[in-house]
């Protein structure tokens, strides 16, 4: 009765100093005042450290010399130009506002919910932003993976949750090629001992979007996610429809993270190939089930906002009926597939096998719920108070999660209940880290 007492208690206090924290904001038109605190404590991070160093090396093996160049200065570089933000003026922010309000890819309603506005939204604050060269507000190793209580929401959650979709994205191009591309001694179909390699498969599937798909996908988490002085992180907005006539003017909702859409047009500003920005663009929602309209309406979002025009940059096509369609990619124009099936999108394999590899959050999001219960339970072995909260989120919160991992602690818990997470923890306190 003690211990569900105190759990009871503990909780409580962790939810309301939550919820308080969810209620504040910073102004998100300025950097935010805790990235070079976030950057100094992923960069002590094993975890992080080797997140990142897993997908660096990956990003080595790309063959395309535009995309690898591109993708190890996005990633590598922490003095990289923000490409879609360069000679961006405050009088070009407002006309793409204003534009794509105007085309319904922005809610006017979502106004209120960001502290800034939605100028803050579309633009978050970049160092030098009014130089030649606008940079990062962080360094891609010390961003979190999604909003502040969101999966891998700690200081280089973003590199692991990277680096565990790139690793996926592999794993099932790997599994494609063996099951629909092994071939046998009589030249037929057969599922493959292994996975052929990626020039032997009888399917082409182009390793090298699916290794910089992911990366680029989130990227743009270093502008949308900073850091608050006390340990959260700025509200990020949603767009990219009016989340009530997105298809076609009939009903459908396309909002999304703007993290997703502004990644996209920074692909297009590096003038990345049509193939691999569609295929970025279908993290959120792979294009098939009648989902077209939502990957259209990013890639129509994201070409406002890094000024180029989408049809002739060939991301996106016209059909019959006059409506903004996916292009016609490779061999796909052997044949008029959406004159004989309107409904149908022109599909490559990798779209769908990105938007498959973006799905750690389905566990990894209840993990961080379940995890930040466990840090509140146990903050009081370790001398910390949930309710206060700028000590407990830089000092305990953070750090325990930027080294260990939720995905870890709840997993342990699941398994060994809570003592064994306490001893987890108490590692990091033998260590001096918290």
């Amino acid at each position: 009765m003690w211990l569900q007492t105190k759990v009871g208690v503990a909780a409580l206090s962790f939810l309301t100093a939550f919820t308080s924290t969810a209620s504040l904001g910073a102004d998100q038109s300025v950097l935010g005042a805790g990235n070079q605190a976030a950057q100094q404590l992923a960069a002590r991070s094993p975890l992080v450290n080797s997140a990142v160093a897993l997908i660096t090396e990956r990003i080595a093996q790309l063959t395309e010399p535009t995309l690898r160049s591109a993708t190890l200065d996005g990633v590598t570089n922490p003095l990289t130009c923000v490409a879609h933000r360069v000679g961006m003026t405050e009088a070009n922010k407002a006309e793409i506002l204003q534009a794509l309000l105007a085309e319904g890819l922005v809610d006017p309603a979502d106004e209120p919910t960001i502290p800034g506005g939605l100028k803050a939204g579309v633009f978050p604050p970049l160092a030098d932003e009014t130089g030649t060269c606008p940079r990062l507000p962080q360094v891609f190793g010390s961003a979190p993976g999604s909003f502040f209580g969101g999966h891998h929401s700690y200081p280089g959650g973003l590199a692991v949750h990277e680096s565990f979709n790139l690793s996926s994205d592999l794993s099932f191009a790997d599994n494609y090629r063996k099951i629909y591309g092994g071939t046998s001694a009589n030249g037929l179909a057969e599922i493959a001992a292994a996975p052929p390699a990626p020039d032997k498969a009888a399917i082409p599937i182009d390793q090298d979007i699916i290794i910089a798909a992911p990366v680029w996908h989130d990227w743009a988490k270093q502008m949308v996610f900073q850091w608050n002085e006390d340990g959260t992180e700025f509200t990020e907005l949603n767009f990219g429809g009016n989340g009530k006539t997105d298809n076609y003017g009939a009903p459908g909702d396309s909002k999304t993270g703007g993290h997703h859409i502004i990644g996209v047009a920074e692909a297009m500003a590096r003038k990345l190939s049509p193939a691999f920005v569609v295929t970025q663009a279908s993290a959120h929602s792979a294009p098939t089930a009648g989902n077209e309209f939502k990957v259209v309406n990013w890639i129509r979002a994201a070409a406002i906002i890094a000024r180029i025009d989408p049809l002739a940059a060939g991301y996106l096509v016209k059909d019959a009926r006059g409506h903004l369609r996916l292009p016609v990619l490779r061999q796909q124009g052997t044949l008029d597939l959406q004159g004989l099936m309107p409904n149908q999108p022109n599909l490559l394999v990798e779209y769908a096998l990105h938007n498959l590899s973006d799905a750690d959050f389905s566990f990894s999001a209840p993990a961080v719920g379940q995890a930040q219960l466990l840090l509140a339970v146990l903050a009081p072995r370790f001398g910390y108070d949930p309710n206060q909260r700028a000590v407990y989120n830089t000092k305990y919160r953070n750090p325990v999660l930027s080294y260990l991992g939720a995905e870890r602690l709840q997993i342990i818990y699941a398994n060994a209940g809570l003592d064994a997470v306490g001893a987890q923890i108490a590692k990091l306190k033998e260590m001096g880290i918290i």
